[in-house]
């Protein structure tokens, strides 16, 4: 964990080092020379890593102590940086002040700031230099630096746990049926060409166990000449992989292979199959460019031959894409009734007849659901669980402390080291994210925007040549929900991950690296984590006299709470002062009285939430101190009025609130040209007023997302002209002051070609001729528009529009009428509130990719759509609050019409009394 630490502080080195600062120049020399004493450390840590594995124990604390010593000074660094960097930003910069500057200049040395600074780097200075003579004192030994793949204790330790699944019983396997079949399907039939097939699930899921089942198959035996088995190891060579794969095809080698280079291995290989229907499985692959290695030695010799792989990462299955077939099969985990199946299995095997005695399901089904249906998780546990006494109070006791018993109980110790092969093979700035999900508490489903933010405050995300940072932060969620490391929650129609989560055996995975690293410190209603060291940061699941303690840790960098209890006023009036080096506060849905006046002290701080609190009606005028804020979310406050001081933060990339008014920044908010995301923005008041600061609106030209309400016919031109500006803009809401008030956008002559979601929620007088335009456009929004006009014609041949919400009589006629190879795309509609209509006609080949299909108070519509039997893609229709005769037609229990949509897999019905009905063919 030290790696990560040292490689953290190197990487926050790096800038400055690259900046020619004449002002503190000497300073710069200093932090040279800790980058490279760092660097000669960083060589030793795996090195010590192994020693404190492997030694006695005197020598093993030793170790130990010398390690966390590493992870302080780390630390240190860190923050003295930050420092330096808000020093070295406060100098003046204007050259008018240069005389100025040379007059003080015999007295910067004595500045409180500046002597702080540099005492504390000499510090630092001599806390690395007595660190690296004690590396060499214990004789530790120069490692590979970190880049990534299993720690040399984790090989010092590490049995092959493969070996178990391999072996496993055909009895003994639950809930693999289906996906066998798939497989031997995909294995057996099929083209002719190579190709490859794979299963990709996370840790401990059962791939192993799945493809053992697979591969001994009558119908995958009797239909392959040769059949092979090879598991592959995080650290393989090809030359070592190609040596293995010849001892499984030969009995006994005619030649040596010891010597021989990598092109006589591959040609021995080819040699062996060309002529044969093969089948070889290569088990637990990592390495992303496998497939790039071993893909000539695997020829294509079109006799329907099959390459079976599995990994955890579904980039080594998509990578044989460049020159093979593939078919991608995502392993899921276990239902809760085949994880009790096999639970119990494991457990009363040889007791109570194979059953679970009745006093004992409750407490089966609450240990069996903190598996979340991953099988490694069920057998070990219950393998464990059998040889105990099976009685209710051990069995809670045991549920209860589940986590120490993962790691103190010989059998269950190996989940967390298959879970944590997945956690090595990352490189330091993943591994830093994946940690960061065991801030929030158990299955806590977190937003990817909060997440990002809070990343990036961290410095956990490096920049990368023509992309924002939310664009690589994205990039880091998407490796690691690819690796099986991350869930996803929920999606957006476009296939962007708006929540995710991890899984819970996951999650104690991240706890214990926690221990090692002092990366969170947590207070929770069973009191507070065990703690050692600097806290750098603090998730608050409970309000209790632990906090008290906690105050004094002055090195926090993140706080984050989770309770909807008020903050003691003591706490929070504090936290100013106490915790000068923070940078995210996340208080959402915290009770919070008020915001602390002197908040701009935190002069650190990137990331600050405060939503959903409605105690909170302003902000203090300090906060425009906070000079590195990045994110400020203030939606589902009482904040309706930004102080202009808010234009003072030049920084600010994301300002969030609710129908928030900003005309004390019409003069300035143009001047935060960083501003990616303004939501829901009020422009009702001073006519004149709100006209300038619409106008200002257009010199943010790196808006992403931009919310407006309150907008009047008035606005049109000078709205237009800016949206005109903003070539950026992926998302735009737009809301008319009321019913009757007119968005006039008809100006608009450029509009944004990067815009992906579009709503207009308000009158409109004609449809805009620019949205046909959006070819990026994936989802629109028609709110009140009141049209006279079809819009459908406009919108039809949209290429990428994917959903489409039509609301609240946004369009006036009587009728929809879908026609043949319109909307092809489409794959949700949702047409609600619309008083006058009462007839959807849905032609053959209209709407054939349609998913979801919503009507909702239509009170007209009195059938169900004409033509909605061609829906073929149909999965989901939701009938709210439809009119009586609607719901009787098309009900299971003799409606006329029921035929018309006993295709679709689930359809759910609200009536107008609030009867919920619900039928599911699954």
């Amino acid at each position: 964990m030290a790696e990560i630490a040292v490689c953290l502080a190197i990487e926050q080195l790096l800038p400055i080092l690259r900046k020619e600062t004449n002002l503190l120049r000497g300073i710069h020399q200093e932090f040279s020379y800790i980058k490279e004493e760092l660097e000669s450390i960083q060589a030793f840590l795996k090195d010590a890593d192994k020693r404190a594995t492997v030694e006695g124990d005197n020598i093993r604390e030793s170790v130990k102590i010398w390690v966390k010593q590493v992870i302080e000074v780390a630390f240190r660094i860190e923050d003295i940086i930050d420092d330096y960097i808000i020093y070295v930003e406060q100098q003046p910069r204007d050259h008018k002040c240069l005389a100025l500057l040379c007059k003080i200049a015999h007295s910067i040395k004595t500045l409180t700031s500046r002597h702080r600074v540099a005492s504390e780097i000499q510090d630092i200075k001599s806390s690395v230099k007595e660190i690296k003579e004690r590396c060499e004192r214990y004789g530790f030994q120069i490692q590979p630096t970190f880049e990534q793949g299993p720690s040399t204790s984790q090989k010092t330790k590490w049995h092959d746990p493969r070996m178990i699944a391999l072996h496993m019983e055909e009895a003994d396997v639950v809930g693999f049926q289906m996906p066998k079949e798939r497989l031997i399907d995909l294995l057996v039939n099929g083209r002719v060409e190579r190709t490859v097939v794979s299963v990709v699930g996370m840790g401990g899921q059962g791939k192993t166990t799945l493809a053992k089942n697979v591969f001994d198959s009558k119908e995958v035996i009797g239909h392959f000449h040769f059949r092979a088995w090879i598991t592959v190891s995080q650290s393989y060579t090809i030359e070592g992989l190609l040596r293995d794969m010849l001892r499984k095809f030969y009995n006994s080698l005619t030649c040596d292979i010891t010597n021989m280079d990598r092109g006589s291995l591959i040609d021995e290989v080819r040699n062996y199959l060309k002529k044969k229907r093969y089948v070889i499985v290569f088990d637990d692959v990592w390495n992303v460019h496998f497939w790039n290695e071993v893909e000539s030695a695997v020829i294509d010799n079109k006799n329907g031959s099959k390459i079976f792989i599995t990994t955890r990462n579904i980039d080594v299955a998509i990578s044989c894409k460049k020159s093979s077939f593939v078919e991608v099969h995502d392993l899921q985990p276990l239902t809760q009734e085949q994880s009790l199946e096999l639970f119990n299995k494991k457990v009363f095997q040889f007791d109570f007849d194979g059953c679970c005695p009745k006093e004992l399901i409750d407490i089966s089904f609450e240990i069996v659901k903190k598996c979340k249906g991953l099988p490694l998780a069920i057998v070990a546990i219950g393998g464990l669980l059998s040889t105990k006494d099976k009685n209710t109070f051990q069995w809670k006791r045991f549920s209860e402390n589940l986590r120490l018993e993962l790691n103190k109980d010989s059998h269950l110790t190996g989940i967390q080291e298959i879970l944590s092969l997945s956690y090595d093979d990352l490189p330091y700035y993943l591994r830093l994210c994946l940690l960061y999900f065991g801030i929030y508490p158990e299955d806590y489903e977190i937003e990817s925007n909060r997440l990002f933010g809070q990343w990036i405050a961290e410095g956990f995300v490096k920049e990368e040549r023509g992309k924002t940072l939310e664009d690589v932060a994205e990039g880091y969620l998407t490796e690691l929900i690819r690796r099986s490391l991350v869930q996803v929650s929920s999606i957006s129609i476009d296939g962007k991950v708006e929540c995710c989560h991890v899984h819970d055996l996951i999650r104690v995975m991240i706890l214990d690296k926690f221990d090692d690293f002092n990366f969170c410190h947590h207070i929770s209603e069973y009191g507070q984590s065990f703690f050692s060291g600097t806290i750098r940061r603090l998730s608050i699941a409970s309000i209790s006299d632990d906090l008290k303690e906690c105050i004094e840790s002055s090195h926090v960098r993140s706080l984050l709470c989770f309770t909807d209890k008020e903050l003691p006023e003591h706490f929070v009036r504090r936290i100013p002062t106490k915790y000068k080096q923070l940078k995210v506060i996340d208080f959402k849905d915290v009770e919070l009285r008020y915001v602390p006046k002197n908040l701009g002290g935190l002069i650190h701080l990137k990331f600050l939430s405060l939503r959903n609190n409605r105690h909170i009606k302003s902000l203090p005028k300090s906060i425009s101190m906070l000079q590195n804020l990045e994110t400020f979310d203030l939606r589902d406050t009482g904040v309706r009025e930004m102080p202009k001081e808010i234009g003072k933060l030049r920084k600010l990339r994301h300002l969030l609130g609710d129908r928030m008014s900003l005309i004390q920044l019409k003069n300035c908010i143009g001047c935060i040209t960083s501003l990616q995301t303004l939501h829901n923005v009020s422009l009702d008041g001073d006519g004149a007023g709100v006209l300038e600061l619409i106008t200002e609106l257009g010199k943010l030209k790196e808006l992403r997302e931009l919310g407006l309400v309150g907008v009047v016919r008035e606005h049109g031109s000078y709205l237009s002209s800016s949206i005109n500006e903003m070539k950026c803009l992926e998302k735009l809401d737009i809301e008319s002051k009321s019913k009757e008030k007119v968005i006039d956008l008809h100006l608009i002559s450029s509009p944004p070609p990067t815009l992906r979601n579009l709503t207009l929620n308000g009158k409109l007088e004609n449809f805009p001729e620019w949205i046909p335009e959006l070819q990026n456009l994936v989802e629109l929004r028609l709110v009140r528009s009141q049209l006279t006009d079809d819009p459908m014609k406009s919108l039809k041949n949209m290429k990428n529009l994917l959903s489409l919400f039509i609301s609240d009589c946004a369009y006036e006629g009587e009728s929809l009428h879908f026609q043949d190879e319109e909307f092809h795309k489409l794959k949700e509609l949702c047409i609600a509130n619309w008083d006058n209509l009462s007839s959807i006609v849905i032609e053959k080949g209209a709407l054939c990719s349609l998913k979801m299909l919503t009507l909702y108070y239509i009170p007209q519509l009195k059938t169900v759509p004409i033509g909605i039997q061609h829906l073929e893609k149909l999965e989901v229709l939701r009938n709210w609050y439809m009119p009586t005769e609607f719901v009787e037609s098309v009900s299971s229990d003799g409606g006329k019409e029921h035929w018309i949509i006993e295709h679709v897999p689930l359809v759910e019905f609200r009536t107008l009394d609030g009867t919920f009905i619900r039928h599911s063919k699954t």
